[in-house]
């Protein structure tokens, strides 16, 4: 899918506000879709497995589908699969080509601990769902909770590696969704916004702001994330009985508030031999074209609040 940047810009500077309202009620349609297939598939399986590439809003569309469900009286846990990352092993760790420990790798987690949780929930019977210490790369088991599924509840396990061979391809009567924002913005026949921008000016605000993260680390980091995207998550999307594009046609108009003057803060600093400068001057000149729209027009409840904050679900 496609976005026009006409069409944005008139719409912005026509009723921005409900140019907003039109995009969130277009991608709740989605979410009460998603609701829709899991219901029916509830006599095979409790399991969901959600799925998308870096800063496509899996955490809250994953929230948003809870809420779905909620309403119509199904009961839902949302795990991260994050938590069910190996213990960092360095002698064993996977590796990418620069020899370096490749934290996208599916090897990274353990599969055997995740299928024999799925298996042990839809028997009725309880878990322990881990929590992985990040900042020591190791599980914290004093943190690990027990979960049980009762007959009306679902368990969406929300991770990259969720549509890996290893799990959906093991496990198929678990819905499978898969998430990216993968529409562009073009100018007639011109590209004007690469899908792939808005994720990564995604990325660069919520880090920034969130995370603790310099602008120059997340571009640096970028091009493997990128990388592990291609190799790991894109082969298996099509294991995805439901499809969720999570771009809105507003988006760019409210992030070059944020993330331009953040990129615009580190351009002169990269090295004109760096790979990907050009690119980098492209994506920051790209704003310009767009009508810009206040942040504070942004619903609490909308996806785009992930990343710049202020919104009314928590992270």
């Amino acid at each position: 899918m496609t976005y026009q940047l006409q069409e944005i810009n008139e719409a912005v500077l026509s009723d921005a506000k409900g140019f907003l309202a039109d995009c969130d009620e277009h991608y709740q349609d989605r979410i009460n879709n998603a609701a829709e297939v899991i219901l029916n598939n509830m006599s095979r399986s409790q399991i969901v497995l959600l799925s998308g590439p870096s800063s496509s809003g899996k955490t809250t569309t994953a929230m948003k589908i809870e809420q779905e469900l909620r309403r119509r009286g199904i009961s839902t846990k949302t795990i991260s699969m994050d938590n069910y990352f190996r213990p960092l092993d360095l002698q064993n760790a996977p590796r990418n080509e620069n020899g370096e420990v490749d934290y996208e790798s599916p090897s990274y987690m353990d599969m055997n601990l995740l299928l024999e949780h799925f298996s042990l929930l839809e028997a009725g019977k309880e878990i322990l769902v881990p929590k992985f210490d990040f900042a020591n790369q190791r599980r914290n088991e004093s943190l690990a909770y027990p979960l049980r599924l009762s007959k009306n509840e679902i368990a969406i396990f929300e991770g990259i590696h969720a549509l890996n061979d290893d799990i959906a391809g093991r496990y198929q009567d678990a819905i499978g969704i898969y998430l990216s924002a993968r529409s562009s913005v073009m100018d007639g026949d011109d590209l004007r916004f690469k899908s792939t921008w808005m994720r990564l000016t995604r990325r660069v605000v919520r880090d920034h702001q969130f995370r603790g993260t310099g602008v120059a680390e997340t571009l640096n980091m970028w091009a493997n994330v990128r990388r592990g995207e291609k190799l790991y998550i894109d082969p298996f999307k099509d294991r995805a009985k439901i499809t969720i594009d999570s771009s809105f046609p507003y988006e760019v108009s409210v992030m070059k508030a944020f993330a331009k003057p953040l990129l615009d803060s580190v351009f002169q600093e990269v090295p004109e031999t760096t790979p990907g400068r050009d690119e980098l001057l492209s994506l920051i000149n790209a704003f310009s074209d767009f009508e810009p729209i206040n942040p504070s027009l942004v619903h609490p409840d909308a996806l785009l609040r992930e990343f710049i904050g202020g919104g009314s679900y928590h992270y």
